[in-house]
C-alpha cells in the first residue's frame, strides 16, 4: 500500500483532494499537511504528493519543498496543484510528474492520479524487494557496506569509482564493468563512466537521464534503445510484486 500526501494551506482543498483520491478506490493510505515544515517533520515514507506551491510563511514554498525533498534523497512522485501557471516551468527541475492547474479538472485529475499512482505502486515495490541487499567495497583501511537502495548512481573515475549516495559520496578503488556485472538488473550502465540505480531515474530523454534528486547525466547514444528496454522491464516486475 502507498501513502499518497496532499500538501496545501487550505484545509478546503486538502479535503476536496483528499476526496477525489479516495473516490479511485486505490490501496492507499491519504495524509494531509498544511504546511511545507509539517511534511518535513514527518518521517513516514511518501511514495506519491499532490503539492501546492503557494504554501504560506515562514517555511518553504511548494517548490523548494520539492528541492528540500530530492536533496533529502526522498523519490516521492511529485504533481503539483496550483493556481499559478508560471510555475510550471519550475516544476521540471526537481522531477515532476505532472503539473495541474486550480480549479481542478477532476476527469484530468483521475487520469493524473491514476498514471502518477502506478509509478509511485513500482518504487514502493522495487524499494521493498531491494531492502536488505547491499554492495562491500574496500577503500583505503576501510571496509564498507552499503545497502543498494542507498546508492543513486556509481561514475567511473581514473581507477576508482565514486558512489553517489543519499548521504553523501564513497570512492574506492573499483573496475565499473565489474560492479555492472556484481548488481545486475537493479543498475544500468547509461554510459562508460556511469552505472545508474534504476529506482532512482525519474524521467529521461535520448540526450539524458534525470534523477529523482534533480541531478542530469549523460546517456549514450549506443546505450539508450537498450536502457528503454531494461527501465520497462525494471518497472514491470515491481509492478508484479
Amino acid at each position: 500500500m502507498i501513502t499518497i500526501a496532499i500538501c496545501d494551506d487550505e484545509k478546503t482543498v486538502r479535503t476536496y483532494l483528499a476526496a477525489l483520491i479516495q473516490a479511485q478506490h486505490l490501496p492507499c493510505q491519504v495524509v494531509e499537511y498544511a504546511s511545507a515544515a509539517e511534511c518535513l517533520a514527518d518521517s513516514r515514507r511518501i511514495d506519491l504528493i499532490f503539492l501546492d506551491i503557494a504554501l504560506p510563511a515562514p517555511g518553504p514554498d511548494g517548490m523548494a519543498l520539492a528541492r528540500r525533498l530530492r536533496e533529502q534523497g526522498e523519490s516521492p512522485v511529485i504533481v503539483f496543484v496550483s493556481g499559478h501557471g508560471e510555475y510550471v516551468y519550475d516544476a521540471f527541475d526537481v522531477g515532476a510528474f505532472h503539473y495541474l492547474l486550480k480549479p481542478i479538472d477532476e476527469e484530468k485529475f483521475s487520469r493524473v492520479l491514476a498514471r502518477a499512482a502506478e509509478q509511485a505502486q513500482a518504487g514502493h515495490a522495487q524499494s521493498g524487494q531491494e531492502k536488505g541487499r547491499a554492495l562491500t567495497l574496500q577503500a583505503t583501511g576501510t571496509t564498507r557496506t552499503i545497502p543498494l537502495s542507498s546508492i543513486r548512481y556509481i561514475e567511473s573515475s581514473n581507477h576508482k569509482v565514486v558512489l553517489h549516495l543519499h548521504g553523501g559520496e564513497f570512492t574506492c578503488y573499483a573496475k565499473i564493468g565489474a560492479l555492472e556485472q556484481e548488481l545486475g538488473e537493479q543498475f544500468f550502465r547509461i554510459h562508460k563512466g556511469y552505472l545508474v540505480n534504476l529506482s532512482c531515474i525519474e524521467s529521461y530523454s535520448k540526450a539524458q537521464v534525470t534523477l529523482t534528486s534533480g541531478e542530469t547525466l549523460l546517456i549514450s547514444k549506443y546505450k539508450y534503445p537498450d536502457f528503454v528496454k531494461a527501465h520497462l522491464r525494471f518497472l514491470k516486475r515491481g509492478m508484479r510484486l
